[in-house]
């Protein structure tokens, strides 16, 4: 059974693209960056393992539903999957990994501090770690699956009580990208305002994942029946790296032990 809900965007549901895309795009930027013993913290079903995996020496794989670990297993049969909720990293003795990569973790982790402090043990000296997340400052609507969202200074703070060096960029659309984005963010308004109580924000988030993954798949599927060509059409090479802006629409950190 397929894990892809609106949250774990898929590369085979064409109304997904936009968001499948981008989050492709911080694995071909973290390509020429990974080298050596690699973990990925959170690998989901393994969107980028294809691109990052030839770069390692070895790379090790986690994820906290076993299904998941089950079928990477036989698609990719020279990285280490495993099972493992964190943090803690159990098992990963300190001072092992060369690159640890996390895309889109970070905001559903409780303790996140933690789990930076866990990426910093197991990370050799001088190693780094590259981080995405989204940016709350062009999020559309409160997110039931994030524990939390953060600015560029938020996270920016958060690790530098932690790592000795870190630079913040950002993953950027172009004009056709945020074309769709605008037109997503004009839909989202549509339906929020029939939320007269803010019940968006006054809910336990339990609660409300079940309307937001209708509601959300709902409007993924209007934008695409709009215009069909953009959502269909919209490609990786459309996003880029950024300097560090509150326009990105994702963060994307790299963290020097």
């Amino acid at each position: 059974m397929s894990t892809f809900t609106t949250e774990i965007a898929s590369d085979k549901i064409v109304s997904d693209n936009p968001i499948h895309q981008r989050l492709l795009k911080a694995y071909y930027v973290a390509q020429p960056m990974v080298s050596g013993t690699v973990l990925e913290p959170g690998c989901g079903e393994g969107r980028g393992i294809e691109l990052l995996a030839p770069q390692a020496d070895q790379y090790l794989a986690l994820d906290k539903i076993q299904s998941v670990i089950d079928a990477l297993k036989l698609k990719y049969d020279s990285v280490d999957f495993r099972q493992a909720v964190f943090p803690p990293f159990d098992g990963l003795v300190d001072n092992t990994f060369d690159t640890v990569i996390s895309f889109q973790v970070i905001e559903h982790i409780q303790d996140d501090l933690l789990f930076l402090k866990e990426i910093h043990r197991v990370l050799k000296p001088g190693g780094k770690a590259i981080i995405t997340t989204p940016n709350i400052k062009m999020s559309l609507s409160r997110n039931p699956w994030h524990v939390r969202e953060y600015t560029s200074a938020e996270l920016k703070e958060l690790a530098q009580g932690i790592f000795s060096s870190v630079e913040m960029k950002g993953i950027a659309g172009n004009e056709k990208v945020m074309t769709y984005h605008e037109q997503n963010r004009k839909s989202v308004n549509k339906i929020m305002r029939f939320d007269i109580f803010d019940l968006q924000h006054k809910l336990p988030a339990p609660i409300l994942r079940f309307p937001y993954e209708i509601l959300n798949r709902m409007n993924r599927n209007k934008l695409q029946t709009q215009d069909t060509g953009l959502v269909a059409e919209i490609h990786h090479s459309d996003y880029f790296l950024a300097e560090e802006s509150d326009q990105n629409l994702d963060l994307f950190c790299i963290l020097t032990k």
